[in-house]
């Protein structure tokens, strides 16, 4: 029998990504919101115990994170309560729970890339949520992956990627953040690598637990605006900033609702032995996403 994989968030970034990847792997089956709404947890349970998947994976969940200081009880029930359910419906099963949560646990205190071990600390609604999310599958007691990821960008939705080449086409002076640190991962990637790990779950190679899943090095919001638009320009895309323009400021010149970390740099590497594998820089990445954005516009 193929294995039965239940996808929640398939409108998502990630989720997106992953109906490319996971189909691979056994038989899939993908919900919206419209399926299954994670505020509204009956239609939650009446979707699993209907399909009876043997891996839950989980990439929906409440993601603005200036918006959840004024909606603390919608992101708990997206990010906590609605997560506590899938666990205890993946343990009730004896299915695999796979789960993304996020640097924002952290409160970017630390001068080294966070490993899985050190202690969370979140900032603010949204990584509380997340958090919460997380000890909750660790209690329910089921079979889990959870990968903490940062910074993400995809071909679906909005990211900070997409938002620097609009402004790009319309400014000709930009002001971005240069005091916080991170690595751009890419929703593609995520997917790629949710497709190795879960053979490896199955097969008892890889054990179960939290692991960090980000891109190779780090940048910042500053020195990644200046690549994309210096990308962008080498592959002719008509801009009116340059490079040189997009100026560097400090976090306390652009104030926010919610506080962020200011190193959300993930150590990877408990992930990239595990599965043997080796996980691509961030500029590489960055470059091959923008390539392939410049390549679809041209072909409209």
């Amino acid at each position: 029998m193929p294995v039965k994989m239940l996808l929640f968030g398939k409108t998502g970034q990630v989720g997106t990504e992953l109906q490319r990847t996971l189909p691979q792997l056994g038989q899939l089956k993908s919900c919206g919101r419209e399926v299954a709404d994670l505020e509204d947890q009956e239609s939650l349970k009446a979707v699993i115990r209907d399909y009876r998947p043997d891996i839950i994976v989980n990439a929906a969940a409440y993601t603005a994170v200036d918006r959840a200081e004024a909606e603390p009880g919608k992101a708990n029930r997206i990010n906590a309560e609605a997560v506590s359910l899938l666990a205890e419906e993946a343990k009730r099963l004896d299915a695999w729970l796979v789960h993304y949560s996020t640097d924002y646990v952290f409160d970017g205190t630390n001068d080294q890339p966070y490993i899985e071990t050190d202690q969370p600390n979140p900032l603010g609604i949204y990584g509380e949520t997340k958090l919460k999310g997380e000890e909750s599958i660790r209690r329910s007691g089921c079979k889990y992956l959870i990968f903490r990821t940062s910074w993400v960008y995809g071909a679906h939705g909005s990211n900070f990627i997409k938002t620097i080449l609009r402004l790009a086409r319309e400014r000709e002076a930009l002001n971005i953040v240069a005091d916080q640190h991170g690595a751009p991962t890419s929703a593609a990637l995520i997917a790629e690598i949710s497709a190795k790990a879960i053979p490896a779950i199955l097969s008892g190679a890889m054990h179960p637990g939290t692991y960090h899943l980000a891109a190779s090095g780090d940048t910042t919001w500053h020195e990644l605006a200046r690549r994309i638009v210096s990308r962008a320009h080498q592959l002719g895309m008509p801009l009116l900033l340059k490079p040189e323009q997009v100026q560097p400021i400090p976090t306390i010149d652009y104030p926010t609702p919610a506080t962020r970390p200011m190193n959300s740099r993930l150590d990877s590497s408990l992930l990239a032995t595990t599965l043997g594998t080796t996980l691509p820089d961030w500029q590489s990445e960055v470059d091959c996403f923008i390539d392939n954005l410049v390549r679809e516009e041209e072909q409209q």
